[in-house]
């Protein structure tokens, strides 16, 4: 080979390589986001044989070399997708996955769940872009020599990478280093290029003339391109400066993930009908691995270990941690349980499953245990039967799934088959069973603040008796683990389980399990039932709950019916995670009727609390003769003693007026005024329940800010309400409560003036804020607080009678009451 053509071959190499290594660099910024390196290769594959193409068809006619590079892209597009399918294990005919693909390409790859598995679905859209970006920058830079230009595919198909990676991944600085560097060395080679012979034949011969022009020509040339690349930075480089401390933007919240259906959204409403059905056979389960061990359930035949003894029961195959409680025995204490869906929104009517669940490969993403819990491996192959739907029974918490494409929801840990549940449908599940420390939940906490609202909230409209009893429940049990033992016990001692009642678990249905009649149906209930009223009662009692739907097997082993298929609620704790419990009574047992140890009645009010009487001045008794002189002559003269005490009485008393006033105006200064913002919004709103109570309208203690809201709208547009209930002592939790919310009442007189009270919704709006999102709240919302706060209370102060209100400002109460 002559020297020239070496020379040739030198000077062509060095753009291909650089368009290989910035579109490999593309697919491996990409491939941060997907599990294992198989993309990046097959990226790296498809920027070889796009450029590769090109390199050797380049004698070809131009409008020739895009037909045969797409014909090579379809071979490998093939090639890379059979790969990419066998190392899923993707069942299925693989024409079919090839179609499925191409049809769902883009919307899998926005909502496939990170790490995104290398599948057919996730692998063919970057495929494609890779080989098209490979295609049009090889021609443009190899065949039309513009090497600059050629590079612009390659950025396009680098920055939709970032694009994609979006905030799911570190910051690509040193990949975009290689990038620009791979693109500087492309650059720095001169492309090779025919140099005309001159008339003459000697090559060498041109004119000055023709010398001097292109001379001028490339100075200008070099010129603008210096101009435009200064203008572009000084443009451009405020904005990308801005951005560089920014967070990207995710392209995946703008595409809808896959829905549950409406049968799935609230599985809870199909206990019955399984209960109804127990014959049914909903699926099959093998279990191996640490599913059933010695100290949860009754081993298998043949299996030495001993039985579960009492009190050893954790979080997935019982409810009674560390307590074997009254139900200790149950069947539902021994085996396993299969979740099926997590339902964590109530709104007074259902519950409803409220999950986001992504396209997920084999590998799902990790959940960092809580600390105090032990994590055991278990695996399941489930087998569907007759179980319709698209959710998926898994031991929590799945880490990888096998035989079947799923998508996952992160935040419950539940799995959906976007497809739907088909009979005969099998997969493989490995789980990390969390069973916490036992010993660590009597004292255990529950965590509070804006990320367990969802678990927190009491939809309005909780009936009276549900809530006294959540009142009375709480009285004696301080500890959050206290509190859901007694939910329990009084559940499991109290009501029947049965397959026959019906379904429903809206706050009338659970007001008539809790305390209907028993000969009228009251007081027995499916599953269904205990762990909706189990869950209610627990968030009024401030304890974050949740109710799970799925299936118990004794074994771990066979056949999975709809006898087994039950509910239960979960409570969460800090260190230890989401603890099941189990209301369920006892077999063969008589539950206790409701009203021996709770009666859902009312009590009489509780009086008034005093105000104190207007002082009166005592007037000297009129003598019945003329004074007598005083003894000795030097003492005053009784007039005089008693014009004395009743002045220094009066001075008292317009000092004690006098101190009142100045507190408690000094009092209204520290509560709006000063403080961080969430701190003023509280004083503001004890501004509130002082003007209820000075009003005598005191407040129960256990209603939550929405509830004081209504009730101080319902107390401002009828003075003549009758005052709140009081929490009641200790020593009288056992008698019948008053209902927290007030009777009605006849409305004033026509003639009896009325002055229009503002509401305090927005205020009780501005409390849970400054509550439940801890450091939200701003100066703007605080003043507020304080302009609501005052406006009702001086509007309320308004509608009293003259008494109470000339009463009002002198009242010393708001100095003393606790707070």
């Amino acid at each position: 080979m002559s020297r020239p053509n070496i020379a040739s071959l030198l000077r062509a190499i060095p753009v291909p390589l650089a368009l290989i290594a910035m579109i490999g660099l593309a697919g491996a910024v990409l491939g941060r986001v997907y599990a294992g390196p198989l993309l990046g290769q097959l990226l790296l594959g498809a920027a070889v044989g796009s450029v590769g193409v090109s390199v050797a068809a380049r004698r070809l006619p131009s409008w020739l070399v895009a037909p045969v590079s797409v014909l090579a892209m379809v071979g490998y597009t093939a090639f890379a997708l059979r790969v990419a399918a066998q190392r899923a294990q993707l069942p299925g005919e693989f024409a079919d996955l090839v179609a499925e693909a191409g049809r769902n390409g883009i919307p899998r790859l926005l909502t496939a769940m990170i790490p995104v598995e290398p599948v057919p679905d996730t692998v063919i859209v970057p495929l494609v872009a890779t080989w098209l970006a490979g295609l049009a920058g090889a021609e443009v830079a190899l065949r039309a020599g513009r090497v600059l230009l050629g590079y612009t595919a390659p950025a396009l198909l680098y920055a939709g990478a970032l694009y994609l990676v979006g905030p799911n991944a570190e910051p690509a600085i040193w990949w975009t280093v290689a990038f620009a560097a791979a693109g500087a060395i492309g650059l720095a080679v001169p492309a090779v290029a025919a140099v005309p012979a001159a008339p003459g034949g000697d090559e060498t011969m041109v004119s000055p003339a023709v010398r001097a022009a292109i001379r001028v020509r490339m100075l200008a040339g070099t010129a603008a391109g210096v101009v435009l690349v200064v203008g572009l930075a000084a443009l451009l480089a405020p904005v990308v400066a801005g951005r560089v401390g920014g967070a990207p933007v995710d392209p995946r919240r703008y595409v809808q993930p896959p829905q549950v259906d409406s049968l799935d959204e609230n599985p809870l409403i199909r206990i019955s009908g399984w209960a109804l059905n127990p014959d049914q056979k909903l699926l099959d389960l093998r279990t191996t691995g640490a599913a059933v061990p010695a100290d949860d359930a009754v081993p298998p035949a043949g299996d030495g270990d001993p039985p579960e003894q009492p009190g050893d029961e954790d979080q997935e195959t019982g409810g009674r941690v560390g307590n074997p409680g009254p139900a200790a025995g149950s069947p539902l204490d021994q085996g396993v349980r299969l979740r099926l869906a997590v339902l964590s929104d109530y709104d007074g009517v259902t519950w409803r499953v409220g999950a986001t669940y992504r396209n997920a490969g084999r590998i799902l993403p990790p959940v960092q245990s809580p600390p105090n819990v032990t994590v055991d491996r278990v695996q399941q192959e489930v087998t569907i039967g007759e179980l319709a739907g698209r959710l998926l029974p898994a031991m929590p918490t799945p880490r990888e799934v096998a035989g079947a494409r799923v998508a996952y929801d992160q935040g419950s840990g539940t799995l959906i088959r976007p497809e739907g549940l088909t009979p005969g449908l099998r997969y493989t599940v490995t789980s990390a069973r969390e069973r916490p420390e036992s010993n660590l939940l009597a004292s255990a906490n529950v965590p509070a603040g804006e990320q367990v609202v969802r678990v927190l909230r009491v939809a309005d409209g909780v009936p009276d008796p549900v809530r006294r009893l959540a009142d009375q429940l709480a009285t004696d049990n301080g500890a959050p683990y206290s509190r859901a033992m007694a939910i329990e016990e009084f559940l499991a001692e109290h009501y029947r389980l049965v397959a026959d009642a019906p379904s429903g678990h809206a706050y009338p249905n659970l007001n008539f399990f809790l305390f209907g009649p028993r000969d009228g149906g009251g007081q027995r209930g499916t599953s269904e039932q205990f762990a909706a009223s189990f869950a209610v009662l627990g968030r009024l009692m401030g304890l974050p709950t949740r109710v799970v739907v799925g299936f118990h097997s004794a074994t771990g082993e066979g056949p999975v019916t709809g006898g087994d298929a039950y509910a239960w609620p979960e409570v969460l704790f800090d260190g230890l995670g989401w603890v099941a419990f189990d209301p369920l009574p006892r077999p063969d047992t008589e539950p206790r009727a409701v009203e021996e140890d709770f009666t859902p009645k009312p009590q009489e009010p509780p009086p008034v609390p005093d105000e104190p009487a207007p002082a009166v001045t005592p007037t000297p008794q009129a003598s019945a003769g003329p004074a007598a002189a005083p003894a000795g002559g030097s003492g005053p003269s009784l007039p005089v003693l008693a014009g004395g005490g009743s002045g220094a009485l009066l001075l008292v008393l317009l000092v004690f007026v006098l101190a009142v006033t100045i507190m408690r105006r000094g009092l209204r200064r520290r509560r709006l005024d000063q403080g961080s913002p969430a701190e003023r919004i509280a004083g503001a709103w004890r501004e509130v329940t002082d003007a209820l109570r000075l009003a005598g309208h005191p407040v129960a203690v256990h209603l939550d800010a929405t509830e004081v809201a209504a009730y101080a709208a319902r107390v401002g547009a009828d003075p003549a309400a009758p005052p709140s209930p009081v929490r009641p002592t200790a020593a009288s939790s056992t008698k019948r409560r008053p209902s927290p919310r007030p009777r009605p009442t006849p409305p004033p007189a026509p003639e009896q003036p009325r002055t229009t009270v503002p509401p305090i919704d927005e205020l009780a709006t501005l409390v849970n804020v400054a509550t439940f999102a801890p450091g939200t709240a701003d100066d703007e919302q605080a003043r507020r607080a304080g302009a609501l706060a005052v406006a009702y209370a001086t509007a309320l102060r308004a509608v009293r009678p003259w008494w109470r209100r000339l009463l009002w400002s002198l009242h010393p109460g708001p100095l003393r009451w606790r707070r």
